[in-house]
């Protein structure tokens, strides 16, 4: 699905990450967990498209090169990055946006009749007020609620290959379980691969199996699965990335 080759990134002068290898299969949620500012939504970015960063290396998605390939391209071959915080859009309404995009994506016209009727059905899944399907994208929503149209949105353009860069942020419990709840189901029924940061094992532990990596000194310095989120966050990042660095010299 997507695998990262003798990845470095940098900004600026900055290296960020250097030889960072890492394959995420179809089915599979992988997390990206590391102190802040190691560089985990500057991996998301830059696997989006991002032009703030410089990649050497490869990024492969279904065995094509897309390193050099714009946003817009990785995009429409069903990449989708679920941000912290979305942006708001004035002026365009989540119809309208959705309306175009799989205009785009399929090369075909929409079924006015089918979409309505879809929108309507994950708003009452996602417990969204089908008012927002009208409304401009994220103007005047709370935290949580754009949140939930950027599930909206995903639930509709169908992609492959899912980036969630801290959707848990800021929402509460509730809101948590469904936001799981919705995105274990959009798992079992189109099997993407999820890639995830956050520094939460509520939401880890939302998803019946995880494969687990921290970040740090410019590379993955340990990968296991939800025991080892569990790890860091009951020893903290500084104590577990010392040791492991330390046992692999």
């Amino acid at each position: 699905m997507l695998e990262l080759i003798n990845y470095n990134l940098y900004i600026n002068d900055k290296t960020l990450f250097k030889d960072l290898n890492l394959k995420i299969n179809p089915g599979e949620v992988h997390v990206l967990m590391g102190k802040n500012g190691v560089g985990k939504s500057s991996i998301a970015s830059s696997i989006m498209g991002s032009t703030n960063y410089k990649v050497d290396g490869t990024i492969k998605y279904n065995g094509e090169d897309i390193t050099n390939l714009n946003i817009y391209e990785r995009a429409k071959r069903g990449i989708y990055l679920l941000s912290q915080m979305p942006m708001q859009i004035e002026g365009v309404t989540n119809a309208e946006m959705l309306r175009v995009a799989l205009s785009e994506k399929n090369n075909a016209p929409v079924n006015i009749f089918e979409f309505s009727k879809e929108l309507e059905a994950i708003c009452n899944s996602l417990e969204l007020d089908k008012s927002f399907i009208h409304r401009e994208i994220n103007v005047g929503c709370s935290g949580g609620e754009r949140k939930k149209i950027e599930l909206l949105h995903m639930w509709m353009l169908k992609p492959s290959f899912i980036i969630l860069d801290e959707i848990d942020s800021g929402l509460d419990v509730d809101a948590i379980k469904l936001v799981a709840s919705s995105l274990n189901k959009y798992l079992k029924e189109y099997k993407p691969a999820i890639l995830i940061i956050t520094h939460s094992d509520t939401f880890i532990n939302s998803f019946d199996d995880c494969y687990v990596h921290l970040l740090g000194d410019e590379k993955i310095i340990k990968s296991g699965h939800k025991d080892l989120a569990k790890e860091i966050l009951t020893k903290g990042f500084k104590e577990l990335s010392d040791t492991f660095v330390i046992s692999e010299n």
